[in-house]
């Protein structure tokens, strides 16, 4: 039996020893990772548009870090979203298209993915609504997630679409008809994560949630509608001859897609109904952002979880004359990217530039996770602890073998597969309307931007799908379909 003097020396270790418990405890962070899907820069914090109301992504970046140059790795969700997860370059796996799942690419399935790496460091993982693209990494053999909710969803629908598009894809719609809020995809997935939240969760956790708004369909509640009035709407800026002076590759890169063209916007008077619905879709989504917020706020988690909040790439609404993502143009790549919690400075915003790639090594070095060898993108922390700290990497971005996008903090510029050129001077041509890749006297910025156009640049993986374009010995093939160099660009006359 214990005598008293050993009882009080065994209470008085135990006593030493319960701060290190405590300590310990809250060396590994949770994270909240949050998910959008085709959120161009129209968020209130970072001025894309002056109209639009975001105030639950807005507080967000108040209490954290808010990257306002940083882009995707490719404009389509399928490889986006892969090299993000995986943490290589579209040109290095060659996932440039919405197929295949990189799982099924023998040279890529044994990636050690994001989540995959936070479970083997001890945190459970979690995943509702959009994560991988589509369905991707939700099958029961998939082992990306331990615990899954809703899957995305762009329901309910209307009876009947309601607009009248070119293309008859049901998802390529837009505007407000009787429903509840309560019974879109996103209020579930948010539902979802705010119970998992409430059950408060063994530390520590990483909690994926994915929203699928403002993806088309753009369908609102008449409230969300309401509050974007059409009287008094403002259009992004664009030019009518603003293609004049790009390459006509350019148009290959989306030579024939279901997202309408500018022109039947305008011809059809629809242009102010879409930017509505856009903007609409956008403060609803933020309001579901809102109610995980304030879950994690009050099951007392925030002090010790890394939020991270990101797009999987832009959307043009009308800009270009297009609609849609699918180029190398800002519009397209410049995504909201937020990081806040514990060690990561409030209020702080960075215009250098950052990448999607840059979220998986920055995500395990905050919460002391080893490292994973062979990622391609750089850790984030220093500008997290001083925005004003200098990256020597620009952002770049791919889209099918051979095209890039090299994005500085002052210039842009891009390189088709066939050898065409843009270059846009970012500060003082944020709309990207002067193409100076002609004038001779930007060589020299052309010649060092040009340095950093990836060294592996591989073609399409076995089983690629959906929006690929090929080039090779001259000759352009989109979806399988030669493009003559003569044929007339599909629905722009």
């Amino acid at each position: 039996m214990f005598d008293r003097k050993m009882l009080l020396g065994l209470m008085a270790c135990l006593l030493v020893a319960a701060p290190l418990w405590s300590q310990e405890a809250k060396e590994k962070p949770n994270i909240l990772f949050i998910a959008i899907d085709d959120q161009n820069d129209w968020i209130g914090c970072m001025e894309g548009h002056p109209q639009i109301k975001t105030p639950n992504i807005d507080r967000l970046a108040a209490r954290g870090t808010l990257f306002t140059n940083a882009h995707c790795q490719a404009p389509l969700c399928n490889p986006s979203r892969t090299s993000l997860l995986t943490g290589k370059r579209p040109s290095t796996t060659g996932i440039y298209g919405l197929a295949p799942w990189f799982r099924t690419v023998d040279e890529l399935s044994d990636l050690v993915s994001l989540p995959q790496a936070m479970q083997k460091a001890g945190y459970t993982t979690y995943a509702t609504g959009k994560i991988y693209h589509g369905r991707y990494g939700r099958a029961n053999d998939d082992q990306e997630f331990q615990h899954l909710g809703p899957a995305a969803s762009g329901a309910p629908f209307p009876k009947e679409k309601l607009v009248n598009t070119p293309s008859d894809i049901r998802l390529m719609d837009w505007g407000t008809f009787p429903h509840k809020d309560e019974d879109k995809g996103d209020y579930k997935v948010a539902s979802w994560a705010v119970e998992q939240l409430d059950a408060k969760p063994k530390d520590p956790f990483f909690m994926a949630v994915g929203f699928f708004l403002p993806h088309v369909p753009c369908y609102v509640t008449q409230k969300w509608y309401d509050m974007y009035p059409e009287e008094t709407l403002l259009l992004p800026p664009m030019l009518p001859n603003e293609r004049d002076n790009t390459p006509r590759f350019s148009w290959y890169l989306h030579w024939t897609l279901p997202e309408p063209r500018l022109k039947f916007l305008q011809e059809n008077n629809e242009w102010k109904n879409l930017v509505r619905s856009y903007l609409a879709s956008t403060s609803f989504m933020d309001s579901q952002v809102g109610r995980v917020l304030d879950a994690l706020d009050r099951n007392g988690l925030k002090d010790n979880t890394i939020v991270v909040l990101w797009s999987d790439h832009g959307w043009h609404i009308g800009e270009k004359l297009i609609t849609g993502k699918n180029t190398l143009w800002d519009r397209s790549t410049n995504v909201p990217l937020v990081f806040a919690g514990p060690g990561i400075s409030e209020g702080a915003v960075c215009g250098q530039p950052a990448e999607l790639l840059d979220i998986y090594p920055t995500l395990l070095k905050l919460s002391g996770v080893p490292k994973v060898k062979g990622l391609e993108g750089h850790s984030l922390v220093p500008q997290l602890k001083d925005a004003d700290k200098k990256r020597k990497w620009p952002a770049i971005t791919t889209h099918n073998q051979g095209n890039h996008g090299i994005r500085t903090e002052k210039w842009r510029y891009i390189h088709y597969a066939d050898g065409t050129e843009e270059l846009y001077n970012m500060l003082e041509d944020p709309n990207e309307w002067e193409n100076l890749a002609s004038d001779p006297q930007y060589a020299t910025v052309i010649k060092k931007l040009k340095a950093w156009l990836p060294k592996v640049d591989v073609p399409p993986a076995p089983g690629s799908a959906k929006r690929i374009l090929t080039y090779e010995n001259g000759n352009a093939v989109w979806e399988e379909q030669p493009i003559n160099p003569n044929d007339p660009i599909p629905e722009l006359y």
